[in-house]
């Protein structure tokens, strides 16, 4: 029987024969990838879907457990290889590492855990945790008995993680007394009693001893990690689930009005994670992968837990931040471990690329083989930083475009086997039946266009609700153009079919009857050498209808905002045209951003319309204390 590394694509042309096959008979080709994994029963029928309801089913009838593909089959032939290697936020602290021998006697011991304090299969669990090995035990705890785990980022307050928890109706929380990030001390201990004042779902709370501060004590709710899987046995049976099962639920940041619970089923996430990890990446058995997500989002989920393990890697978790104790801390755990594949966030990058090079070049990246990007469509001089500085100009770098709804990457080259190209992201993957359509959803024939884009065809990862609305669901993804999945995304698309997102359709601003895309101005923002980071947005205007503004961060103050205004908008007008030059540019410190590092553009909006008592809920942001700067030099106009 074919292996998964048996489907790894390896050459352009091999990409190419798979991508046709995944089109012209979908249901084959992911028939094939699927039976390389352990399922307890085989699916009966690999797809059924109506997206007028909308419903997709993969694999039907198939039975498995996702934690016996990630673990227990890697223990049977390599016991003893890393798992995991954990970099704690303090490097004079001890590395820590798991064999999948080690991992999978963790993740059982505390699944007992979970089931003598009454949790079963379909429960609901919350998760609130810092970057900490538990945290990755804990998940993989609840897929092992069946219970469906709702992470959340530990950088939420209490009102965000209550809102999650009530949502779901969880039945228990598991958390830490506190958290480490870089010189700070999160009390994560005193957020979630705050969070729990409001969730009458949850009966106990487990508390996970990280940072030995002092915290308060329900003994009634309250049960210490180390105590409650005290003499547990280290083996348990795996529960059987059927493949269309949900194995998790995670919320969208909430950008944009109420966070929505993204469903993922078990069996056709595995597969698709899996095959786009080993792929995307160009894994091989040896290689030592780096995500510097947080398991709080989507990428932590598919591409630090489920991807690389289902494919016997070795992936390293860090609970620090670049910026601590120096901003070479990253190019200090690269050489340490070897790292060859590293995945990072295009925020990272800019931050990382304000520092000086020398704190780079003291450190050896020669194992680098695979540089990612992922979270945001990356600007050409973060690109070209990134692959100058990091990749020495021969290391490929995949832009990997996919959602938190979409499980796992839609679009990216394969590390040096697809062309690259930069600030595109490419190709679609394998599977993918990608489209442009215009504001009417007519289909875009002509390759060299720029629209909406859309997925016109069903893939294994995609989510399949939204918890307890799936009405939001279908109006939310399926309502926009029929038969067509809605990502909100628009793109444009090159004479070779690569895509460049091109940012959200919303981010799409109307001005004198023009539709002008905010990412390009704002590329050609950042391109002014003095520019480290910029945001466009629109304010309703009486003439034009609508009128642009812009935000720029700046690497240095300068006296003179003037001329950097005036050599901004020309360059503006240079590369896109007169009428996109901003009628207001506004020098900040920062811009207001998600714990993810997405900015806030529905903030900024607000914002420059002078509709500041509609911002709302701005509490859970990584900066609220920009947000008062901007209205303070607002007030100086």
């Amino acid at each position: 029987m074919k292996q998964l590394y048996d489907y790894q694509l390896k050459t352009n042309e091999s990409f190419r024969e798979a991508h046709k096959k995944s089109i012209e008979n979908p249901q084959a080709f992911w028939g094939e990838i699927a039976s390389t994994f352990k399922w307890q029963q085989p699916w009966e029928e690999v797809l059924r879907y109506d997206w007028s309801v909308p419903k997709t089913a993969w694999f039907l009838g198939g039975k498995l457990n996702i934690t016996e593909n990630c673990l227990d089959c890697h223990v049977v032939t390599h016991p003893d290889k890393d798992a995991l290697i954990w970099e704690p936020n303090d490097p004079n602290d001890a590395t820590v590492r798991y064999t999948y021998k080690d991992l999978l006697s963790a993740v059982c011991q505390f699944a007992n855990g979970l089931k003598n304090q009454g949790i079963k299969k379909g429960d609901r669990v919350c998760i609130y945790m810092p970057m900490v090995p538990e945290l990755t035990i804990a998940v993989l705890a609840c897929a092992r008995i069946g219970a469906i785990h709702s992470v959340v980022f530990a950088g939420f307050s209490s009102t965000a993680l209550a809102a999650r928890i009530n949502d779901a109706s969880c039945a228990l929380l598991i958390t830490s007394d506190g958290a480490f990030r870089g010189n700070k001390t999160v009390p994560l201990k005193d957020i979630a009693d705050q969070a729990l004042a409001q969730c009458e779902s949850v009966k106990k709370c487990f508390v996970f001893q990280r940072t030995f501060q002092e915290i308060n004590w329900n003994p009634r709710k309250d049960i210490w990690w180390h105590d409650f899987i005290e003499g547990l046995a280290d083996t348990c049976t795996p529960a059987i689930m059927d493949a269309e099962d949900p194995l998790f639920i995670l919320y969208t940041s909430g950008s944009t009005g109420k966070p929505k619970g993204m469903v993922h089923s078990c069996g056709g996430y595995m597969v698709y994670t899996a095959y786009t990890f080993m792929n995307v990446f160009q894994y091989q058995p040896e290689d030592i992968y780096w995500c510097t997500a947080d398991i709080g989002w989507i990428t932590g989920h598919s591409y630090m837990i489920y991807g690389p393990l289902a494919c016997g890697a070795t992936s390293l978790h860090f609970e620090g931040v670049p910026s601590y104790p120096k901003w070479n801390r990253f190019w200090e755990i690269c050489e340490k471990h070897k790292v060859t594949q590293f995945y990072t966030a295009p925020t990272a990058i800019r931050a990382l690329a304000k520092h000086p090079t020398k704190l780079i070049e003291d450190y050896d990246l020669s194992s680098l083989k695979v540089l990612g990007s992922v979270g945001e469509p990356i600007n050409e001089e973060a690109w070209h930083w990134y692959d100058t500085h990091i990749g020495y100009n021969e290391t490929p770098i995949v832009d990997t475009w996919w959602q938190t709804e979409t499980g796992g990457i839609l679009i990216s080259s394969l590390a040096g086997v697809t062309p690259q190209k930069p600030t595109y992201a490419t190709l679609p993957m394998p599977g993918i039946q990608a489209a442009l359509v215009d504001n009417e959803g007519k289909v875009i024939i002509e390759n060299e266009a720029e629209g909406i884009l859309t997925i016109n065809y069903p893939w294994p990862s995609i989510a399949r609700t939204i918890y307890g609305d799936h009405e939001r669901y279908k109006e939310v993804y399926f309502s926009a153009f029929e038969g067509r999945y809605f990502p909100g995304d628009g793109a444009l698309r090159d004479v070779d079919g690569n895509y460049r997102i091109t940012g959200r359709v919303d981010d799409v601003v109307i001005v004198s009857g023009h539709n002008l895309g905010t990412a390009p101005i704002e590329n050609a923002i950042n391109a002014h050498p003095a520019v480290v980071e910029s945001a466009v947005v629109g304010y309703p205007h009486d003439i034009k209808g609508n009128a642009l503004m812009a935000y720029v961060i700046l690497y240095e103050s300068i006296e003179d905002n003037a001329t950097l205004i005036s050599e901004v908008r020309e360059e503006i007008s240079k590369q896109i045209g007169p009428i996109a030059k901003p009628d207001r540019v506004m020098v900040v410190s920062g811009l207001p951003k998600t714990r993810s590092g997405k900015i806030m553009r529905r903030i900024l909006r607000k914002l420059a319309a002078n509709e500041i008592d509609q911002l709302g809920d701005i509490s859970t942001l990584l900066n609220p204390e920009i947000v008062d700067e901007i209205i303070a030099g607002l007030a100086k106009e």
